[in-house]
């Protein structure tokens, strides 16, 4: 999973406004006022674009407060500060990016080293630990640059445009013109620093809630009171569990077993019926059919966790809602998909639904049905039989791993063969592992990217004291896949406001294509001549899952927005029964039994508010881009591709494979994959 840099923090934090740029908090000047600073701006600078003057006028104007001045004070700066010429314009660009490159990365770099003790594997994580990591340095920043004018210089002379102008203009303009646009995405609302610091601050507690929400499988115990895994194994949930049910599709009927008891589980976190004290404590025996605790031998009785998973999505809901008022977007939901995804949520919901209603899904789950020898059950939404590592014991995977990198260090200084055996060249592969640090995770791993050049990006993995296992090696691939993405699209694009990429479903595709390739960077590529024909099938599967899960996230924030004071109970009652209902709809049609709650297991959802449609967009952007890539060199393409920087997600699409976003060329090679492997 990427981790959120600050630096993209700070410009998502001043870009959730695409739609329009009316005042949302209180402006002083009028049309009025906007009239006559045009007259006096352009009297001054005759040679004025008249259009592009009034549209940063009105840009301008829909930012300034009493706090500014006076309606006098505004038409005097504009008439002032304004660029008509368009040598200085490019001037004064180059010197904006260059400072916000500075300010940013910095920033960032504050962050990344606050967060450490959260992060990291190593010692305890103390209480003023939690505090730091909570604090947002960059709180004051956008206060800041309204008070010295700067905002106000940028949005008067690089207005903002709105998504369906970026979409109707954008394919005519230059890479410069492109930066223009970005840097006029810099400055549309005004949120005020108090409010950002306490979403930063909730933030980092429900992530820190997360990142020791370990279930101590060696404690569990079935109805023989017999235990099924080893003694020291420790799942994160929801990550470690989910791959520890993909890990056991190998082992027959053992496997089963323990993938029966692992779903147990996870209902039990569901519904928060789970005994607070078992969380990552292994002085317990847990039978999570019964609920029944033991210790030292001796039955015991342990308090439910008394709904705290939800209470951080209220938290987290109440903190982002608290900011609505600064935002013409009046909803986090309209930000982080109108804002931040650049995608309306009605268009993505309506894509999910289209997918989810797939006849070609019916026809999979029948195939695995057949494979498996017995009918789906519910936790087979992370079936893994289709990839070339499901056929071998992970036990023997973890060996060979744990041997290759017995601490993150050794896998840092394997990134540059990684890189070659992905068909980079020595000197690439070089560079791009020079820009890239390797260390242990507390939880489960992310990738953290650099905001300037000259700063690392952060791969961080779980590496257990044996050395890292499969299941470490296997996420450190996707978020080196991040990283790479992170490097290129910071050090290689020709201009700093269009570094990244359109967003986060674009870097997970490339996270996506890496993690795929894990098997073929460890010498052990796949002999099947269906192996093909499985990948897709492979993706097809795990896009079903995602977007139900995606859908989720979705359906739980638009109950919050219509029922802002709800309690915990009553947030987890409604997850729950919206999970029924997604899965009933669209999950027991293919699955054959309804009333599954698992949709609601992803921890996404308590720490990451609404980014599990990336993940869905993800797959679908993976697909195009694996199709794109067939008979082409797979390191210069993606060098190629991931040079676009932060394009509109169709502009960056249709210029890195010719085609617009669609489901439908997944859905159509997975029914001729399944007729592959099926004849």
């Amino acid at each position: 999973m990427k981790k959120l840099t600050l630096g993209l923090l700070i410009v998502l934090t001043m870009t959730h406004c695409t739609t329009k740029t009316e005042s949302v908090s209180g402006s002083i000047i009028n049309d009025e006022h906007i009239g006559t600073a045009l007259e006096r701006l352009t009297e001054k600078h005759p040679q004025a674009d008249r259009d592009m003057a009034e549209k940063g006028l009105r840009h301008a104007a829909s930012l300034w407060w009493a706090e500014d001045g006076s309606a006098e004070d505004f038409i005097a700066y504009c008439s002032e500060n304004f660029l008509a010429d368009a040598v200085a314009k490019e001037q004064s660009f180059a010197q904006l990016s260059k400072h916000f490159e500075t300010i940013w990365g910095h920033f960032n770099k504050m962050s990344l080293h606050l967060q450490e003790p959260l992060h990291l594997k190593y010692g305890e994580v103390l209480p003023i630990d939690a505090q730091f990591a909570g604090f947002d340095a960059a709180a004051h920043l956008q206060d800041d640059l309204y008070a010295n004018k700067i905002a106000f210089f940028v949005a008067l002379n690089f207005p903002y445009y709105s998504l369906e102008e970026k979409q109707d203009l954008g394919g005519d303009w230059s890479r410069l013109e492109w930066a223009y646009a970005r840097l006029g995405d810099v400055f549309t609302a005004r949120v005020p620093a108090a409010l950002q610091q306490d979403y930063a601050r909730v933030s980092a507690q429900s992530e820190m809630y997360i990142s020791h929400y370990n279930i101590r499988a060696g404690e569990l115990r079935n109805n023989e009171n017999r235990a099924l895994f080893p003694e020291e194994l420790s799942l994160l949930s929801h990550w470690n569990l989910r791959d520890e049910l993909k890990a056991n599709y190998p082992l027959g009927q053992e496997g089963l077993e323990k993938q029966r008891m692992i779903y147990e589980v996870m209902k039990r976190i569901i519904d928060q019926s789970i005994p607070e004290k078992i969380v990552n404590n292994p002085d317990y025996q847990w039978n999570p059919y019964n609920n029944e605790v033991w210790k030292d031998g001796e039955r015991v009785e342990l308090a439910a966790e008394p709904d705290t998973r939800y209470q951080h999505i209220i938290n987290n809901f109440k903190a982002l809602q608290a900011m609505d008022a600064y935002s013409p977007l009046d909803t986090y939901i309209r930000r982080n998909f109108e804002g931040s995804m650049e995608i309306a949520q009605p268009e993505v919901e309506a894509l999910f639904m289209e997918f989810l209603s797939s006849e070609v899904l019916k026809q999979t789950g029948d195939f695995i049905a057949e494979r498996l020898g017995r009918p789906l059950e519910a936790f087979d939404l992370w079936y893994d039989g289709f990839k070339a590592r499901s056929t071998i014991n992970e036990d023997l995977l973890s060996e060979q791993t744990r041997q290759r990198y017995p601490d993150a260090a050794a896998f840092e200084g394997d990134l540059p063969q990684v890189l070659m055996r992905l068909g980079y060249s020595r000197e690439r592969a070089d560079f791009l592992a020079g820009k890239i640090s390797v260390e242990p995770a507390r939880g489960s791993g992310h990738a953290w990217g650099a905001a300037m050049r000259g700063m690392q990006s952060y791969l961080r993995t779980r590496v257990p004291d044996k050395g890292m296992d499969y299941k470490g090696y296997n996420i450190a691939m996707h978020e080196l896949g991040h990283n790479v993405e992170q490097t290129i699209s910071l050090y290689n694009v020709d201009h700093y406001l269009l570094n990244g990429v359109p967003n986060t479903a674009f870097t997970e595709a490339l996270a996506f294509i890496y993690q795929k390739r894990d098997l073929d960077v460890l010498g052990m590529p796949s002999s099947n001549p269906a192996e093909e024909a499985f990948r897709t099938i492979d993706l097809l599967w795990s896009t079903y899952e995602i977007m139900g899960v995606s859908l989720l996230d979705m359906r739980v924030w638009k109950w919050l927005y219509a029922h802002p004071e709800a309690s915990a109970a009553e947030l987890k009652a409604q997850t729950i029964a919206l999970a029924n209902e997604i899965w009933n709809d669209y999950f027991a049609p293919v699955y054959g039994i309804e009333d599954q709650p698992v949709l609601a297991i992803y921890s996404h959802m308590i720490s990451y508010p609404l980014y599990l449609s990336a993940y869905a967009y993800g797959n679908i952007i993976e697909f195009q881009l694996e199709d794109h890539l067939k008979g082409k060199n797979f390191a210069d393409e993606t060098d190629r591709i991931y040079q676009l920087g932060r394009l509109t997600p169709n502009h960056w699409m249709r210029e890195a494979v010719g085609a617009d976003m669609d489901i439908q060329p997944m859905l159509k090679a997975a029914e001729a994959a399944l007729k592959e492997v099926r004849d």
